[in-house]
């Protein structure tokens, strides 16, 4: 995954569009290209790689690199059951009839 940052709408269209040429010229089929209309956020979608492009403001609302980045590790609970702590007995639980 690919992502990158536009100035403006014409610019991320631009970029889309020499992206997709250079991609065929390179011997990808047909990427296939959604958002190019609006062209506030763009995916070109060229098999193995997605490049996502963005205008900032887009790119900061949506914040895919928060998404997608490496969580740090969860330890995991292990099988062994945790000592019971002891409670103390109130006095009136230890008298007896």
């Amino acid at each position: 995954m690919i992502i990158v940052s536009g100035t403006s709408s014409r610019h991320i269209a631009s970029m889309t569009q020499h992206l997709v040429e250079r991609l065929k010229a390179a011997g990808f089929e047909s990427p296939h290209v959604e958002g190019l209309p609006q062209a506030d956020w763009v995916l070109v979608d060229a098999g193995d790689a997605v490049v996502h492009l963005f205008r900032p403001e887009v790119r900061n609302f949506y914040n895919l690199e928060k998404l997608w980045s490496v969580a740090a590790p969860v330890d995991e609970p292990t099988t062994e059951s945790t000592p019971r702590r002891r409670t103390k007995r109130s006095p009136a639980a230890t008298v007896r009839a």
